[in-house]
Parts: C-alpha cells; structure tokens; sequence
C-alpha cells in the first residue's frame, strides 16, 4: 500500500480510536504517523495500540510510524476554599507558596519554587490558557504580588503559563523519565519533547535515548523561539505546536513563526510538524470549516513535512473522517501548480559538503532526465532525509536495511519508505532498486532512476554516490 501524497499526517490516538478497526481505518484514510500522548492514558492503554498498530503495518505493507509525546512540566495553581472564584480586572492577587491553605478572592497557591526564583517585578502570568493575565507588582520570598490585567473565573489546579521567562526547570519530569523509559523499551520511533526552553533540553533526552528514537522539539514557548537556531542544531524534527505558543504569545504573531520555522526546519532538512487545532471543528462536526481546510492548505504550500491531528483524530466523533479530509486537502494542495512552483521558489542551495552535494546533484539529474523515481539507499536514513530536504519532482524510495530507519521515515517529505536486505556492492545495490521500483509501480521497463547512497554500505551519514540506472 503506497502513499500518494508527499506530505505526511500523523493522527493521534485516543478514546475514539483504541479499536483496531478504527486503527486501521485511520491508516487505509492517510495517516503515516501515530502519536501516543502520555498526557492521557495508563502505560497499558498506549501499548495495546502500539501493538495493533505494528499488526496493522505487517498486513499493509508498508512502514507506520510511531510518536510519544511525553507530558513534561505542568505548572498549575492550587485549590479553593470554596469553588471557583470571580477575580477582578484591577484587583491585587496574590500568589504563593502557602499549598496548605486553601486559595481564595484574593490569593492563591502556585506551589511551584521555581517560578518564583525566575520573575521579576512587571512580569506576566498566564492562567487558564491565557483567559485571566496577571501582572507582577512586588516580589517577596515565596510570593508574589501581583495586579489583574485580565480578570475572569478561576477554579482548582488551572495551568499557568510565565511567557518571557526561562523557568529554571528540567523539560523532563520524573512522570516523563518512566514515560520515556517505557516507551523506548515498546520500541516507539520518536519522542516528542514538551517544555523546550534551550538546547540543552534536547541534548538531555539524547543522552538518554541513545539514537534509539528520533528527538522531535515541541517549538511552544518564546523562549525556544529566541534560541531557534541552537535546538534545531540539536534535535531531528521539530513540532510547531501552535496551541501552547498561541498562548504565551500573542495569536496574530504565530502564523509568521510558523512560517520561519517551517522554512528553518526546510533549509536544514530537518523535519517539521505543523500541529494543533488544524480541523477543530470535526471534533463534533462531520466537516472542518474552510478556514482549516485552508489552514492545512497554508502548511502544506510552505513545505511542511506532516500535519498532524489532535482531539480529532483521538476523542472526536469522526476521527476516520478527519484522517480522510486532510489527506484530500493535502492532495489537492500538491496538484495545484503553485504549490510546486512555491517549493522551487522557495528551495535553498545546500551546504558545501559531499552528502548535500549528492542530493543537490540528484535533484538536478532528476529533473534533466525527467527520471521515474529517486532511490535513496540509507542505513541511517541520513540520504534519504537529504534527498527530501530538495524537494524533488520524483518520488522518493527510501529503501533501508533498517526496519527502525524505515518507520522514522515515515514522518518525513515524500519518503516511500522500504525495508531491504543489506547489498554489499553497486551493483547489488542497483538491482534491489530497480526491482523494488517495478514491483511498487513507481517506475516502468524503459524508465530511468537515480540511486544516491553511501559508501562503504552499512556507514551511517556518509552520502557519497550517485548512480542512474534504467529499468529493465
């Protein structure tokens, strides 16, 4: 079962999709990626459907991805004494570290050291996913004063969101360290990591995933805005995960940033999810409105690797039909002339280094010659994944010894990932290729293709030859 689109969608599962027939009707609907969140559900739970998905992907033949997204720090006020409270715009609020006594009109708990240590008098606090703003006044030990800008209802155990600040705090909890632990022991294919503040976020969970899984950057806070550049030097994928930013920044900011993270992430061949309230709407209705058929359109036309579903695809009630309507928006939006006139417009010259050379030379063969299909014989997936960062014409086999190479590359640009057995010379090489392409119905007898691959075989992240062939 090959895909016909370029751009991936990965769909996360919930209460509305734990049955493997609804699995697999997400699969047969687009989906390439399956995101586990560990926010929600027992170990149990993620690992019943990791094992129908593996089941799934056995019996349609091709590789499906998987992604844990692990919870990290969740910052949230205390209790009230008497339920929910009216806070005031105008009124003072104090915040502090009294978790014992129960919060009221006028001050709540906020047990969390760290973000005391951190603010500064002027500093904001968002509650409740923005809906109530306050603003610091006065800073004491253990507390803070601080003034309603924005007032509202407040109830037990709301998030809180600091926005301008870098919390002294690990993007790793304790819940995220068994969570993780967990998971790559399921043998899931990449972890999401929230709380991303700085490089050394990332660094931290690679030392801990030892290339077992790809890291994947959550971009949500705009303290991981200002050092962009130094985490996408660190991670191998990246979420705009447009929700949480939307929040500790203002709304009419995030669709730049996403555009310069989608093109950050594009000129590095790195790649990129656009996530969050992409088709909100069929949460509960059968269709999305036409501003999220043209906000998936808008990522798609900018080269987005993957788009990716929430509540739509895991608690909605029409989780199969979401999967099913962003894979005609994505096909439509790559039929369009635009959308590759845009990718060509748009394309950045590589970096003066072999591998980026082979690609860059492999796009320029392929479209002299206009060949069937683009082959690249990856180990680590390396080749493959500069192969996607051109944007080629053709279709892209990346075809790999590796089945954990081949179900990372299912995230990524445009790669039909293909598992093979290990070649030991150019020629073996060249002849799995062709007959992978004729089998798949990728090219045809006459046909030509370009091989990019490295050399000595089994060497991860050594792209050094290109090879055309012709199939027989």
């Amino acid at each position: 079962m090959q895909r016909h689109c370029n751009a991936k969608i990965v769909a996360t599962l919930g209460p509305a999709s734990t049955d493997r027939s609804t699995i697999e009707a997400l699969v047969l609907a687009g989906a390439d990626v399956f995101r586990l969140n560990f926010s929600h559900g027992t170990h149990a739970d993620h690992k019943a459907r990791l094992d129908v998905i593996r089941a799934i992907e056995s019996e349609v033949g091709r590789p499906i991805g998987v992604l844990l997204d692990l919870q990290g720090p969740k910052l949230r006020v205390g209790t009230f004494a008497s339920g929910p409270v009216q806070i005031a715009e105008g009124a003072p609020f104090r915040l502090d570290l009294e978790r014992d006594k129960p919060g009221d009109a006028t001050r709540v708990s906020l047990p969390h050291p760290e973000i005391f240590a951190a603010l500064t008098e002027g500093a904001e606090l968002l509650i409740d996913d923005g809906r109530l703003r306050l603003k610091v006044e006065t800073l004491g030990p253990g507390f803070a004063q601080t003034r309603v800008m924005n007032g509202g209802m407040l109830s037990d155990r709301k998030g809180v969101n600091v926005p301008g600040v870098v919390l002294p705090l690990s993007a790793l909890t304790q819940k995220d360290r068994a969570d993780l632990d967990y998971g790559l022991t399921l043998g899931v294919d990449w972890i999401a990591l929230s709380f991303v503040q700085r490089a050394e976020d990332i660094v931290e969970v690679k030392n801990i995933v030892q290339g077992r899984a790809g890291i994947v950057a959550k971009i949500e806070k705009p303290a991981a805005i200002d050092c962009l550049d130094a985490i996408l030097a660190e991670t191998d994928a990246v979420m705009v995960a447009r929700g949480d930013l939307g929040v500790e920044m203002p709304a009419e900011h995030v669709p730049a940033l996403q555009k310069r993270i989608v093109r950050a992430c594009r000129r590095l061949g790195k790649p990129v999810i656009v996530a969050t309230q992409m088709l909100e709407s069929m949460v509960s209705a059968p269709v999305p409105t036409r501003a999220e058929a043209s906000d998936v359109a808008t990522a798609i036309y900018d080269g987005a690797d993957a788009v990716m579903l929430s509540a739509e695809s895991a608690s909605g009630k029409y989780p199969v039909e979401a999967v099913a309507m962003m894979d005609r928006i994505v096909a439509q939006t790559e039929a369009d002339p635009q959308y590759r006139e845009g990718l060509d417009a748009s394309h950045t010259r590589p970096g003066a280094n072999t591998p980026d050379a082979i690609s860059w030379a492999a796009r320029s063969v392929a479209g002299l010659l206009d060949v069937a299909a683009m082959v690249a014989y990856t180990n680590s997936g390396s080749s493959a994944l500069r192969m996607a960062r051109e944007r080629p014409r053709a279709p892209i086999i990346g075809m790999t010894p590796r089945r954990a190479t081949a179900r990372r590359l299912s995230l990524v640009w445009g790669v039909n990932a293909v598992l093979c057995h290990e070649v030991a010379s150019v020629s073996e090489m060249t002849e799995v290729a062709v007959e992978t392409v004729r089998k798949r119905g990728f090219a045809q007898p006459g046909q030509t293709i370009v091989i990019a691959a490295g050399m000595p075989f089994g060497s991860s992240g050594t792209t050094n030859l290109l090879h055309i062939a012709r199939v027989g």
